[in-house]
């Protein structure tokens, strides 16, 4: 574990070093600070349309940031071979991989913070309301970052990181195509599961409701074990049966 939690840390603040952190904070900061510029929907109406506009700048944010820390760190280090490096100690590829996620999800989760932070003081700021249930929203957004990197890391150890990003692009699309293949909606009733990040997506409540239950944020970490743990597997897998 102490192998584990050493990877991440390097790579938690080899991350915080790359200027592109910074450019998509500084971008979505602005971008939210220009929300309520928008021409007013009604009363009451315009925050929730506030709310809708934030997540969703958070989310491609976010994003961004995480495919370009998951599709590249594995090949990096493999074509600079600071891979062997940390392979040659006591340190087994897994460890490594799973290191490496861990890393990477912390980073986007810090983030996510700082994002919905921002739309937090604005919305107080310009609305005079305490939009609280937008964490809600950001926690959702940050696990299917965490499944998203995970993912990316995984197949980054046998493919290149154009494929790769063409193989998140995918993923991304069919996991949120649920209702559109089997007619259900997230993962409240914790049906039988199904690969879909639709589970994550809790925009309209949050936005527009009371909130989520607790039925459904437990249904929520579910699934996020789930994916997270099958394709960390598959990585592992996949990352020893290669030849470095």
């Amino acid at each position: 574990m102490r192998s584990v939690v050493t990877i991440a840390k390097a790579v938690f603040f080899d991350s915080i070093r790359r200027r592109i952190l910074l450019a998509v904070l500084v971008f979505a900061g602005i971008m939210v600070a220009l929300i309520p510029s928008l021409p007013d929907y009604g009363v009451g109406v315009e925050r929730a349309v506030f709310g809708e506009i934030a997540l969703a700048v958070t989310f491609l944010a976010s994003l961004v940031v995480t495919l370009g820390l998951a599709v590249t760190r594995v090949p990096s280090e493999v074509e600079r071979r600071t891979v062997y490096a940390v392979l040659a100690r006591p340190v087994a590829r897994w460890q490594y991989l799973v290191g490496t996620w861990l890393g990477t999800f912390a980073m986007v989760g810090v983030l996510v913070a700082a994002f919905v932070a921002v739309d937090i003081a604005v919305g107080a700021a310009v609305y005079g309301a305490l939009m609280w249930r937008l964490a809600l929203g950001a926690l959702g957004i940050w696990l299917e970052m965490g499944v998203l990197a995970a993912f990316g890391i995984a197949v980054s150890t046998v493919v290149s990181p154009v494929t790769a990003i063409v193989a998140e692009a995918a993923f991304l699309f069919i996991g949120h195509s649920k209702a559109t293949l089997l007619g259900a909606e997230g993962a409240l009733a914790l049906k039988a599961f199904y690969p879909s990040l639709d589970a994550f997506n809790v925009v309209a409540p949050v936005t527009h409701g009371t909130g989520v239950p607790p039925l459904y944020l437990a249904s929520m970490f579910v699934v996020f074990v789930g994916f997270v743990g099958m394709l960390l597997v598959l990585g592992a897998v996949l990352f020893g049966g290669r030849d470095l």
